[in-house]
């Protein structure tokens, strides 16, 4: 169930119509787009067409002149890009990373762009004249727009390409070989059904009676997800097709195959030019070694598009639908890939034999567990909270209570007590507080008699900073990142406070008093060790429909 690569994000703007008009005399001093960086043909795209002309100067048979850059000399130039905006007198169009020179970095760079459609701005200033013709660009940055009033998810701005808010598509291939087939094979249509089915709370496979439905609730209607499903059998038998981590010689199969009758442009919820997502399924009997379900970003040619698009994150797994009224399983391991597909990291730890992230009854989660909701970290990175449900302490504020609803609720919240400053994207450090039921999407934890469960006030300890450059950006702190992590032993993603065993009931609950007595509830020093005091104490309250919290400080 792991993320087994990542989706490699350009700079924050992606190009969409160009036009021309006059800017009026009146008190006009002001920054106007000029162009962006890759464009060599100066045709106001980024394309294939750009890609060979840098290939040609690489290889010397056709080098660039000053012709391939703006005539920026003795101007003030702008670069508007991830690492914000940065004003230079002089830039050659070609150097895309901007170290004073063009080679096979700006080469892999510019690839990259020609996929994703996204690149930084160049702006020059201009100052006040009587009339001045301008040409702009019409663009779009990498934050989406909030659906409902929800805050942007700052999960978006990493690796991930299917969208958290708003319309996500997911295109669905089932699909066996001539040597390994599944015992029951559903139609396509029964496959939509069962992934993108509506809500139905009397399906015996509740919560995870469609993907749709399960993202639904748990997003608060914030996600909807759609998509189309297609029944296959691979041309070579299955071990044809192992032995290969990426899985490239299938995806590309059946992508060339279906591209005469599947319009993949519908595939692009965010209309970001990269298909959201593709999830391929084979059967349980070609085994775990090669088929394990795992999530990433295609991993075959850059360059390779299907109907103009871009090819996102693909998820391959060996989950399938048991029969026409049996597919939890089928669907509840392939919403923990999709949450890789989002942004999200793997909760668990890698190289463990405990490889359990979290445990006891408040050690559930879908990036940990795969088999109940998200918890309060991620449905906060996916944007799943409108600002009024964000309650932050201020440490200059003293003592102060807080209501908390249910989290199966649509007007679920959730309490952030910073470390510091909390970055505007919440890439930080801070504990998050949030009051876990059993209902919704958790209320399969019923059935898990071997393990505590139930409800209550659960903590979780989150070191969210990100590392990476225009190109690429993950959570530092991740599972895998083994030397941010000290192999597990340092600073991590997500912590759960209360860390217990699988029999521990570590929910907090009314008359609890939670201070750094605890491990977890104490803040990392610089070598990864939670040896700082946060100087507060939580009290829980009586816990009924909603419960109050109370910090305090020491």
């Amino acid at each position: 169930m792991g993320g087994f690569f990542r989706r490699i994000i350009m700079t924050a703007v992606s190009f969409t119509a160009v036009s021309v008009g006059l800017i009026s005399a009146n008190a006009f001093s002001d920054w106007v787009q000029i162009g962006f960086l890759g464009d060599l043909n100066g045709d106001r795209k980024i394309t294939i067409a750009d890609a060979v002309i840098m290939t040609k100067h690489l290889i010397g048979e056709s080098p660039l002149t000053s012709a391939n850059g703006y005539d920026v000399k003795g101007k003030t130039i702008g670069i508007n890009g991830n690492d914000g905006f940065t004003a230079k007198k002089f830039l050659e169009t070609a150097d895309i990373n901007q170290d004073g020179k063009v080679d096979v970095y700006d080469m892999i760079a510019l690839r990259k762009q020609v996929i994703s459609q996204t690149g930084a701005v160049v702006w020059e200033w201009i100052e006040e004249t009587a009339t001045t013709t301008a040409t702009t660009l019409t663009s779009s940055t990498t934050t989406v727009t909030s659906s409902d009033g929800f805050i942007n998810p700052p999960v978006y701005n990493l690796y991930g390409s299917m969208p958290s808010q708003n319309e996500a598509e997911l295109a669905v291939f089932y699909v066996d070989f001539p040597d390994c087939t599944y015992d029951y094979k559903p139609t396509a249509e029964q496959i939509e059904n069962i992934v993108f089915g509506a809500e139905n709370e009397n399906d015996r496979n509740y919560p995870f009676e469609s993907m749709s439905a399960f993202y639904k609730r748990s997003s608060k209607n914030a996600m909807n997800l759609n998509g189309k499903a297609y029944t296959y059998t691979a041309k070579n038998n299955k071990s044809y097709y192992e032995g290969d981590l990426w899985h490239v010689s299938l995806i590309d199969e059946i992508i060339d195959e279906f591209d005469a009758q599947v319009d993949f442009s519908q595939f692009d919820g965010d209309k970001d030019k990269i298909i959201d997502s593709i999830l391929i399924s084979v059967p349980e009997s070609a085994g775990d070694e090669n088929w394990w379900a795992s999530a990433g970003l295609y991993g075959g040619d850059w360059l390779k598009t299907v109907d103009g698009m871009g090819i996102g994150h693909v998820i391959v797994g060996n989950a399938e639908i048991k029969s026409a009224d049996d597919y939890a399983n089928f669907n509840s391991s392939y919403l923990h890939e999709i949450g890789h597909c989002m942004g999200l990291p793997d909760y668990y730890l890698y190289g463990t034999e405990d490889f359990q992230g979290m445990h006891g009854s408040a050690g559930f989660e879908l990036m940990d567990d795969a088999n109940c909701d998200f918890g309060a970290v991620s449905k906060l990175m996916l944007g799943w909270y409108k600002p009024e449900q964000i309650k932050i302490y201020d440490k200059n504020a003293g003592d102060k209570s807080f209501t908390l609803n249910r989290s199966s609720l649509e007007n679920s919240d959730c309490l952030i007590i910073p470390c510091g400053e909390l970055e505007k994207n919440y890439y930080s450090e801070f504990f998050i507080v949030e009051y876990a039921d059993m209902l919704g999407n958790n209320s399969v934890l019923a059935n898990e008699w071997w393990r505590a469960t139930g409800e209550g006030i659960r903590i979780y300890h989150v070191s969210a900073e990100v590392t990476g450059d225009e190109y690429y950006n993950t959570f530092t702190y991740s599972s895998g990142n083994d030397e941010a992590t000290a192999y597990n032993n340092g600073r991590r993603f997500v912590r759960l406070v209360g860390e217990g065993t699988d029999s521990t009931d570590n929910y907090f609950h009314t008359g609890d008093v939670i201070d750094d007595s605890i491990a977890e509830f104490n803040w990392y020093d610089a070598d990864g060790n939670m040896t700082i005091s946060p100087e507060i104490t939580i009290k829980v309250g009586e816990i009924s429909d909603t419960c109050t919290v109370t910090v305090n400080r020491k």
